[in-house]
């Protein structure tokens, strides 16, 4: 069984996937993927600096976050190059570890991938699981979080997929309006169904 996991910015995708791995889920963590991606000399990392230059290196050679950020912020033309660049990486490694994953014999398998929908993973899973919080509650982390002002955190917020887009897309909507305790449990109760539903030999 495939589990796709996904969120918005501040929504707590990140504290649902640690409770996963703290109960002993085998997740794959797409942030890290696209991380390794953009190392020094790696496909991706060649085809951003073609695209935007070396103006987008330190002095180590590895990307320059921030800056790209900043462009690719401002500019939608070019975060779609980002993305056209990026996105194929990041997908042809993700089956590259579920099916490592499968060989060594993991039944149930997440992968906790912020763009699921945006990069058409959406198939590739049994069940999408969307985490949810309300676009109040959104901005009100994301300030607390990152210690900006009102407008930042809505242009941030903004500057993705909305999580009431998202949730359409959803086999299980984790809500997650309470502390880390309430969603932990939230997180467990959805475990249990799912490892009675696989258990069920039963079941029409």
């Amino acid at each position: 069984m495939l589990i796709g996991l996904t969120g918005g910015i501040a929504s707590g995708k990140s504290t649902v996937s640690d409770i996963l791995k703290d109960i002993g889920v085998s997740v794959i963590d797409a942030d890290l993927i696209a991380r390794e991606i953009v190392k020094p000399g790696k496909i991706a990392w060649q085809k951003i600096i073609d695209t935007f230059g070396k103006e987008v290196l330190l002095p180590n050679q590895e990307l320059n976050r921030e800056r790209l950020g900043q462009i690719i912020f401002d500019d939608p033309e070019a975060r779609k190059k980002i993305d056209q660049i990026t996105h194929p990486e990041i997908v042809k490694k993700i089956k590259k570890r579920v099916g490592q994953l499968q060989d060594q014999g993991e039944e149930i398998i997440v992968v906790d991938i912020p763009l699921l929908i945006e990069v058409g993973m959406v198939d590739f899973f049994d069940e999408i699981w969307v985490v949810y919080v309300s676009r109040e509650t959104q901005l009100e982390r994301l300030m607390s979080r990152d210690g900006i002002d009102h407008q930042t955190a809505v242009n941030k917020v903004e500057a993705q997929m909305s999580l009431e887009k998202k949730k359409e897309y959803a086999d299980r909507l984790v809500i997650n309006e309470g502390d880390k305790a309430d969603l932990r449990h939230r997180i467990l109760s959805i475990w249990r169904e799912i490892n009675v539903e696989k258990n069920c030999t039963d079941c029409s």
